[in-house]
């Protein structure tokens, strides 16, 4: 009996069935695609990490720990976190989709309870016809969806195409995720089918009958604003859409965190490209062209230098090499502005140390080759000489907090020396402590070296390098010194970093091309003696920018998922306008109403749908966008000039286009309904 009615309710409702099996065929789409993405994600991870023989890192993976704070290795805990988030909006779409077709029936099922039918009978029923519906979508759905992840990991690599040192992405599908997303979404539509299910099967046959499920208020409520704006189809807008506030409640909040989370993302991503660009490609890019960077070689055995300026567009070649060390001051070596500014009283422990009456503060070392030392002596009016160091002689303001526009003033009072203090490693020859130089072999230990240097200028103006210099500790003291001197003094200063690098500036105006040539020329140059790695300022720059496009991407699908949650809801409504709202529209056309006035009904609700998420996205996203140009310090006339504009009206655009092309369907549905058949009391379909 049972069998017979489903199959008779399938073929005399075929709408709602279409509705049903195109929620559980996305639901199987988006959840394939999500999971096939993931297991992709997890999959190139751990091929890079074996290629990189990183093993700790690879361990840490498979446990889902974080190691070393590196950001992959949360994959997993973030695929649980968004799957499951995933499945709950999920079960909201469906369950809205069987709610609706089974409120529809609330009629049918009180006569059947009223003649014997018992409430498992009913719930077999409808898991039954759940199961005829979803059984070919949801397949249809998880293969498409791995197509739909083939099709990402293409585009990825394509997209990613120029990036430095990238594995290329190998889609990978194992028979596991096949049976992992089939039973996830199986599982999923079950629990959106059983809800509806449970509570219709709890009704009494009495309550059932009576309930006409038309989705009218117990209760009129006066919509002042609607009626004040669109008179009498205002107010009866308002009075259908408080009558569906439940039905429309997931809509309206996917609606409302998509439109707040592609405003959000794109305000931040724009922010930070245009920060980017100004801190740093605009700010370095007459500083460098192209770096290389010589792994595990210090600049003393690098003797190509001169091959390198030798070769064509190489207009400005450094080799320099970076090392720590200490420098002690006392305050009367502060300059006066330094000191009226409160000497080292506003510094952090970690930055400075004190001891007694003096400080201990880093002294980075910029060592340059004995030619480009030359070269800057003169670039900053000193006289060349290479027996002495430079000194950065600038401070910033630390009582002003905005980075974007600092403010300096001297940090140094000039004294023509400066000593230098580091650890050195010391070797027992039996009857005197020496110092090892690079470390040495002994059994000795560690002592502490001072160094006195002449200091050759002290300047305001940095070496032309990509180089940050007291960005992070404001009150480090930087020393560029000349190769010859570093040699003389390295045995006694340790702390000189492992890696050497070459600046290169070309002509202005230099193309890419033009500079991916010059690296081929210093690759094939220092073949086979060391080991380089090199990058060019225009192809960074490049990369950046698809980097932050594949960020995009990324959370512009997570909030399109969003969107379409919502729409799906909308779609979801509207196609049961026929079942829900046909008497509601019928006693409106009996009582005088002209089909022109139902269909601007509808029209409000459409626009009160689509506009009440934006009118609350608007305040927060000011809030927001305010508060991060404040933490920035940006202007926001700058800001405002590049705003994303475009592709948040865009986004906002489509969304309220499929909003009203829903209620456009949902009208078509009902425009030409026959009031006779309508109004009577046999819901009998």
């Amino acid at each position: 009996m049972w069998k017979e009615y489903t199959k008779g309710y399938l073929k005399n409702n075929r709408t709602s069935a279409i509705s049903v099996m195109m929620a559980a065929f996305a639901s199987a789409l988006l959840l394939s695609l999500l999971i096939t993405e993931f297991y992709n994600m997890w999959k190139y991870e751990v091929e890079r990490l074996t290629a990189e023989g990183d093993t700790y890192a690879l361990q840490a993976m498979y446990l889902a720990r974080d190691a070393n704070d590196t950001a992959p290795r949360l994959v997993f805990p973030l695929f649980l976190l968004i799957t499951g988030l995933a499945c709950v909006s999920l079960v909201i779409i469906i369950h809205n989709v069987f709610a609706v077709s089974m409120n529809a029936r609330l009629h049918q099922f009180g006569v059947f309870s009223s003649i014997g039918a018992t409430p498992k009978q009913i719930r077999t029923c409808l898991f039954q016809e759940a199961a005829l519906w979803c059984a070919l979508p949801i397949l249809a759905g998880t293969l498409l969806g791995i197509v739909g992840a083939m099709g990402i990991t293409e585009w990825t690599n394509v997209s990613m195409a120029g990036i430095e040192n990238r594995r290329e992405a190998v889609f990978g599908y194992h028979p596991l995720i096949l049976a992992v997303t089939i039973s996830i979404t199986g599982v999923t539509a079950g629990i959106s089918v059983w809800l509806p299910a449970w509570k219709l099967s709890r009704m009494t046959p009495l309550e059932a009958i009576k309930n006409a499920g038309d989705g009218q208020l117990k209760r009129r409520k006066h919509s002042r604003m609607l009626a004040l704006l669109f008179g009498v189809e205002g107010e009866l807008a308002g009075n259908a859409l408080k009558a569906q506030r439940k039905t429309l409640r997931m809509a309206s909040l996917s609606l409302f965190f998509s439109f707040m989370a592609f405003t959000l993302m794109q305000c931040f991503f724009s922010l930070s490209a245009i920060s980017t660009r100004e801190t740093y490609f605009e700010k370095y890019q007459d500083a460098w062209d192209v770096m290389v960077t010589v792994k595990d070689e210090k600049i003393g055995n690098f003797g190509e230098v001169e091959q390198i300026r030798a070769l064509p567009g190489a207009e400005d070649v450094v080799v320099y090499q970076k090392a720590a060390a200490k420098c002690r001051l006392s305050e009367e070596e502060l300059s006066e502005e330094m000191k009226a500014n409160g000497g080292f009283s506003h510094a952090s422990e970690k930055d400075v140390t004190r001891e007694g009456e003096a400080f201990l503060v880093n002294a980075p070392l910029v060592i340059l080759d004995d030619e480009s030392f030359m070269r800057y002596c003169e670039q900053i009016g000193a006289v060349p000489r290479l027996d002495g160091t430079v000194i950065l002689n600038q401070i910033r303001d630390v009582t002003n907090p905005d980075f974007r526009h600092p403010q300096y003033m001297p940090y140094l009072k000039e004294s023509g020396k400066t000593v230098l203090h580091g650890s050195v490693k010391t070797e027992n020859t039996g009857t005197e402590t020496v110092g090892a130089e690079d470390g040495g072999n002994g059994r000795g230990g560690t002592t502490d070296a001072a160094v006195e240097l002449p200091v050759v200028a002290y300047t305001q103006e940095k070496p032309r390098l990509r180089e940050e210099y007291a960005t992070l500790d404001y009150y480090e003291v930087v020393h560029v010194m000349p190769l010859s001197l570093w040699e003389e003094n390295k045995g006694r200063i340790t702390g000189a970093e492992e890696d050497s690098y070459i600046r290169v500036l070309c002509r202005e105006g230099v193309t890419a091309s033009e500079l991916a040539d010059l690296q081929r020329e210093i690759a094939e140059l220092t073949a086979g003696k060391y080991r380089i790695e090199s990058e060019d300022r225009i192809s960074a720059y490049e990369e950046n920018d698809k980097e932050i496009r594949g960020m995009m991407t990324i959370f512009g699908g997570f909030c399109v998922l969003l969107a379409v949650i919502g729409v799906s809801n909308m779609f979801t409504n509207t196609l049961g306008f026929v079942r829900q709202r046909r008497r509601e529209i019928a006693r409106y056309l009996s009582v005088g109403m002209k089909p022109q006035e139902i269909r601007k009904m509808f029209l409000i609700e459409a626009f009160v749908i689509a506009v009440r998420p934006l009118l609350l996205t608007l305040p927060i996203a000011v809030l927001a966008v305010g508060a991060m140009l404040k933490a920035s310090f940006m202007d926001p006339a700058e800001y405002m000039a590049e705003a994303p504009l475009r592709p948040i009206a865009v986004f906002i655009l489509v969304v309220w286009a499929a909003v009203g092309f829903s209620y456009y369907l949902g009208w078509c549905k009902v425009r030409n309904l026959n009031l006779t058949e309508v109004l009577r009391d046999d819901t009998m379909m």
